[in-house]
């Protein structure tokens, strides 16, 4: 089972360690105590905490679309028939081409919050070599 340091968890979240401490502190998320007395975080335990709070703070949209990344608008690239949207999710940049018409419609300029909704046939899921693979 891969678990994750307090940080780590963090990171994935998009929180701080502090709040990642008083979840496990206030028995919202499970954690654990490694072989040197810090507390780590058991991978399942942190995904079913993810999924509960993204799954509650989302709710039903009308749309089939479920990947939803709410974030910034940090720039947007006018063309004559299209728009480039920029948009920072947390640690994600996201860029969306649009059309000029839907880019004005919907007044996106640098500053202003955005969902990105993303639907798509084709995910590439990939496992980052940064992630620490020495707890187990």
């Amino acid at each position: 089972m891969h678990t994750y340091r307090i940080g780590d968890a963090a990171a994935l979240l998009g929180v701080s360690a502090d709040t990642v401490r008083r979840l496990v502190d206030g028995g919202k998320l499970t954690a654990e105590r490694d072989e040197l007395g810090r507390r780590i975080i058991p991978g399942p335990a942190l995904a079913a905490y993810a999924r509960q709070v993204h799954r509650a703070e989302w709710g039903p949209t009308g749309s089939s679309a479920r990947n939803r990344l709410s974030g910034i608008v940090t720039d947007v690239l006018l063309g004559d028939v299209s728009a480039q949207v920029e948009i920072q999710a947390g640690p994600f940049r996201v860029v969306a081409l649009v059309s000029r018409e839907s880019a004005d419609e919907r007044e996106l300029e640098p500053g202003v919050p955005a969902i990105a909704v993303i639907k798509s046939t084709n995910v590439v899921v990939e496992r980052p070599w940064m992630v620490r693979q020495d707890h187990t």
